[in-house]
């Protein structure tokens, strides 16, 4: 009898643990953004680093629908490059004289090629999954950047008493911990132009910071409209105050 109530209360225990880790979320890592506060800005090379990523690793599956390759201007690249980025992808235009369509190279006109041409597609290539599309990510998910850069980062081996279903891989950040997408990074999976070492941490954070400037490309203006309004105020306080002493001064 007692055998049996110490089995059932270790096995009880190890549900118990079993169930704390699918629940327990570590906080979120927070490695350090040069875009975080009222003067924070883009680092260029970063963004173009994190688009490199992008194209290489996550545009197999996700989209970025909100973009056109003319956006790129704002990463640092001129009208030659951006011309030969869009050119490498085809785009389905006309219809010609013949009321036909046809494939043409892409142009800076264009909005970002999805690399699916509908949900149905995605979901067959995706075991009935549509990858969500990146356009608006880190603003879409609670804890923003710091979420997409722990998730990318957060694929471990589970505890020896979680089991992983198939299709499914662990992640530390992702609810839950189950998360059906695969581990999409790898130390060099990609090669810099700039000769950055390509670590997961550094994919991680350029394709993030890329993905930032995705959801919010204006951030800059606004910050820099934000500072100007502010000196603004600022100014016209102590003139309006000089003002009110002037004018009132024969009655203090």
């Amino acid at each position: 009898m007692r055998a049996a109530l110490a089995l059932a209360v270790a096995a009880a225990v190890a549900l118990a643990s079993g169930a704390r880790a699918q629940d327990e979320t570590p906080p979120l890592p927070h490695p350090g953004w040069s875009f975080s506060g009222v003067f924070g800005t883009y680092d260029r090379a970063a963004l173009q680093r994190g688009f490199q990523v992008y194209s290489e690793v996550c545009a197999n599956c996700h989209s970025v629908k909100l973009l056109h390759y003319r956006d790129l201007a704002a990463l640092g690249y001129d009208q030659i490059q951006i011309e030969a980025v869009a050119a490498q992808k085809q785009v389905t235009a006309g219809p010609n004289d013949q009321g036909e369509m046809f494939q043409r190279p892409g142009q800076p006109s264009d909005a970002f090629i999805a690399p699916f041409p509908n949900d149905q597609a995605a979901k067959v290539a995706n075991n009935g999954a549509v990858p969500p599309d990146l356009s608006l990510i880190v603003k879409a998910r609670e804890g923003g950047e710091d979420y997409i850069y722990g998730v990318l980062t957060g694929y471990k081996e589970a505890p020896a008493n979680v089991k992983v279903p198939e299709g499914m891989s662990y992640n530390l950040h992702f609810p839950g911990h189950m998360i059906p997408m695969p581990q999409p990074l790898s130390d060099d999976a990609v090669t810099y132009a700039d000769g950055t070492k390509a670590t997961v941490d550094q994919e991680a954070h350029d394709v993030v910071t890329f993905l930032t400037w995705a959801a919010e490309p204006k951030m800059e203006d606004r910050k820099r409209i934000g500072a100007k309004t502010m000196l603004f105020l600022l100014v016209m306080t102590g003139v309006l105050y000089g003002a009110k002493r002037k004018i009132w001064a024969d009655l203090h």
